[in-house]
């Protein structure tokens, strides 16, 4: 089984409604089309389809096939959205919208098994088939701290070797990227999965506030005996988030040390 993802990113605003010319010339896929004119809404939507390849073509299907799939169903449904609601129609709404759209018309041979819209570069949700009644919304999150990676039941020369430079006595930082995603099923009358803020402020409150600009060895009590290796700090992350996303429950946390390298934990 092969999954092949598509991504298509477009700016719409209420005007477009009844009005989306699909002869217009692409001048700038990678951009974005429909172009940002002026400060509109710029969103990004995601296809994943799964099925078996073409034996003689090696395609799954023609990407310029999903492009076209995605961009008639998102141009139009955002457009008339927009219209009707302004913004205050939920992005949970929309990409259940979406998803009802899309899923019988994918590809022959293929099975739509995800979408993803991303509202900002730092805000997604999707929807993936196996719970098509739910939606996953991810949010970034970003701290700074500083770590030293020493286990004291080992000795100095172990450690050393283990750990090297990370084992700096004096320790080292990093920016950390946090993803905390959270599952759960739109309430019928607002549209959202749950409040937004309201989520920031936890998410701030229980994570940021207590790790950012610190010194996890030697100014939090989670790390205190607790070596602060980026698996420990997503599971500690995981546990000070746990049941507490309410209406909502937690999916995944996932932790960037570097640009290269993360850890996450879920519950899977």
């Amino acid at each position: 089984m092969i999954r092949l993802t598509r991504e298509v990113r477009f700016s719409v605003d209420r005007d477009w409604a009844g009005h989306v010319a699909f002869a217009r010339p692409i001048t700038n896929s990678w951009g974005g089309w429909p172009s940002a004119v002026g400060i509109v809404p710029y969103l990004t939507l995601r296809g994943t389809l799964a099925g078996t390849p073409d034996a003689t073509t090696g395609y799954l299907c023609n990407v310029h096939a999903i492009d076209d799939l995605l961009r008639r169903q998102a141009i139009p449904h955002t457009a008339e959205a927009l219209k009707r609601h302004g913004w205050r129609f939920s992005a949970e709404r929309l990409l259940g919208d979406l998803w009802r759209s899309v899923e019988p018309a994918a590809p022959p041979s293929t099975t739509l098994v995800e979408i993803e819209l991303w509202a900002t570069p730092c805000l997604r949700y999707a929807i993936r088939r196996e719970v098509s009644t739910m939606v996953f919304m991810t949010q970034q999150f970003e701290f700074s701290a500083a770590h030293r990676l020493h286990c004291p039941e080992l000795d100095d020369e172990k450690n050393r070797e283990i750990f090297g430079k990370c084992n700096n006595p004096a320790g080292h930082g990093h920016n950390y990227l946090l993803e905390v995603t959270v599952l759960g099923e739109p309430d019928p009358r607002t549209g959202a999965l749950l409040p937004l803020p309201k989520f920031e402020q936890l998410v701030k409150e229980r994570v940021i506030d207590r790790f950012d600009h610190k010194h996890l060895n030697e100014d939090t009590e989670e790390f205190r005996e607790l070596n602060p290796s980026i698996e420990n700090i997503a599971r500690v992350i995981w546990q000070a988030l746990l049941g507490t996303v309410s209406p909502a429950r937690l999916s995944k946390v996932r932790v960037w040390e570097t640009p290269k390298t993360y850890a996450e934990y879920s519950e899977d």
